[in-house]
């Protein structure tokens, strides 16, 4: 989506730390994936995913890398053709962050989320994340699934995101779950008011 890449150096007890975004393939050519990143799927498969990812015209990565290790990163696409959100004009997903579990008290999650908005890539956009407990770490981070969602709570928030209700089965799966949005500056009314519609199947859309 932008050649333009943005970079951030932190000095923390694990050594150096780099945030940048968004790369592109031949950058993630040269790193090796943080073999505790594997909430997804296996780390191999996820480097794969992302080198993908960042290749796709609207594609962005934004990764953090101690050295030429990548120790977490968020991703951001259109929504897939399967998806109600798929016909909307301005709607960009989300769609993973994930941090190894030996760096996760160094604020990686905070700094990468920061990292991408503040290069207002997406500020014509409304960025959406779809949460579901399964996919979430809550062994790994010691947490039940209620305390969990209380962290993207805060996580997302910092940076805009805000709890949309919706009828989509998924999300009304379970209680914990949700669907968080984050509409951009420059998104205009009539974007906005297709998004609210079209977060229910009664919409004239559907």
């Amino acid at each position: 989506m932008s050649n333009l890449l943005t970079s951030k150096t932190v000095k923390t007890e694990l050594g150096l730390l780099v945030y940048e975004g968004p790369v592109d393939g031949a950058l993630l050519a040269n790193c090796v994936i943080h073999t505790e990143l594997s909430n997804f799927r296996q780390p191999e498969l996820q480097k794969a995913a992302l080198n993908i990812i960042a290749d796709l015209p609207e594609g962005m990565v934004f990764i953090a890398r101690n050295a030429q290790t990548i120790v977490g990163y968020v991703t951001f696409h259109y929504p897939d053709e399967y998806s109600r959100w798929f016909k909307h004009p301005a709607v960009l997903e989300l769609g993973g962050i994930e941090v190894a579990n030996k760096y996760r008290q160094n604020r990686l999650g905070s700094e990468l989320l920061d990292i991408a908005f503040n290069s207002r890539l997406m500020e014509k956009n409304i960025v959406i994340t779809t949460e579901y407990f399964r996919h979430w770490d809550t062994k790994g981070n010691q947490m039940n699934i209620w305390e969990y969602r209380k962290m993207l709570d805060r996580l997302f928030g910092k940076v805009g995101f805000m709890s949309k209700p919706t009828d989509d089965p998924d999300i009304l799966e379970h209680p914990v779950n949700v669907l968080m949005a984050r509409c951009g500056s420059e998104v205009n009314y009539d974007e906005l008011m297709l998004f609210e519609e079209m977060a229910f199947k009664k919409s004239m859309f559907w």
